[in-house]
């Protein structure tokens, strides 16, 4: 039997033990950054997405995450059914409808998001406070995968891959102890507190599904590790191809943060001014998957998504985000003086 005709072979059997019927129709669902291969599967009034992976630990914290989450009442998948070596799962299907998706008119309209559009940003950032908090209780750390906390080891991970995957690759000269010096500062003074909130790791639109009543459902956080609630924060709303106007950033924000105060104390000020430090390394470690996946493995998606991020890049040089931190803050200046 063909390798692709074993696989789907595997989804059809859990959709069988699941559903208690083979599926009619399966399909392949494309993917974006993703080595994982999802397909869906329909038989009757029932459908499933069946999911195969490229590792089991991985896919065991996808599964866990998820029936952690489920029982804690967060908007999360229910899993169906998993294969003995837990390479391929099955799990409930949100549709075809992401909040990227629903964005689109934003987009086309050279970024103006109306009403409508900022009630579903609303929303779905106060779904993701709850998800932080209170879907954080009774997490086991131990059933993630590694870095299971974001602390400044984890931080200087994100650091280095940017360095070496993009820095790197615009062939800038640096002085490496004085780069490593400062970034280990930076990650230190973001990550050095250990936190108890859930980071989910890729908070994006495109990981928000939206049912018929555009309530969100959330996909794609097998990443997610202990962490601090600012860095969810600042990888949706400065999502570079996004491009969120300040004033709506700002009114989100707020949103979030009245959400938050809901359930537990918040200290704005000091919760704000730790912000900007995580969108600067957020768009640091968004570069090195740029670099990574757009100038080595040439996508075409992370190649056009560069001048945004840059762009970015330059708005938080230009507001002084990283002037505590000043030889990384000259070598990001050289960087944003090339053409992209």
């Amino acid at each position: 039997m063909p390798c692709k005709d074993i696989v789907m072979e595997r989804l059809t059997r859990l959709f069988q033990q699941h559903f208690g019927f083979r599926p009619d129709n399966t399909a392949a669902i494309a993917g974006a950054g993703s080595n994982r291969r999802y397909f869906r599967l329909t038989g009757g009034e029932q459908c499933a997405i069946g999911v195969i992976g490229v590792s089991a630990d991985e896919n065991r914290a996808f599964i866990y995450l998820s029936r952690h989450f489920r029982d804690a009442g967060q908007p999360m998948p229910l899993i169906y059914g998993v294969s003995a070596d837990a390479m391929c799962y099955l799990q409930e299907d949100f549709g075809t409808r992401s909040l990227y998706d629903a964005l689109a008119t934003a987009r086309n309209n050279t970024y103006i998001y109306g009403a409508a559009e900022e009630q579903l940003l609303e929303t779905t950032l106060r779904a993701l406070a709850h998800l932080q908090t209170e879907g954080a209780r009774g997490l086991d750390e131990t059933l993630l995968l590694s870095p299971r906390r974001m602390n400044t080891r984890a931080a200087m991970f994100d650091l280095t891959y940017f360095k070496y995957m993009f820095l790197r690759a615009q062939d800038i000269p640096i002085d490496e102890l004085r780069l490593e010096d400062d970034m280990l500062r930076l990650s230190d003074d973001l990550c050095g507190k250990p936190a108890k909130t859930f980071l989910y790791r890729d908070f994006q639109a495109r990981n928000v599904m939206l049912t018929a009543d555009n309530q969100p459902r959330f996909i794609d956080y097998q990443g997610g590790r202990l962490g601090p609630l600012q860095y969810d924060l600042a990888s949706f709303l400065w999502q570079a191809s996004a491009h969120y106007p300040n004033a709506l950033k700002e009114r989100l924000i707020a949103a979030y943060l009245n959400e938050l105060s809901t359930i537990q104390q918040v200290e704005n000020d000091a919760f704000l001014q730790q912000l900007q430090g995580f969108v600067l390394l957020r768009t640091l470690q968004v570069l090195g998957a740029y670099g990574l996946r757009g100038i080595i493995e040439r996508k075409a998606y992370f190649l056009q998504s560069i001048p945004a991020a840059i762009d970015n890049l330059r708005t938080l040089l230009a507001d002084g985000v990283c002037r505590p931190y000043p030889y990384l803050e000259e070598t990001l200046q050289r960087l944003c003086e090339r053409t992209y």
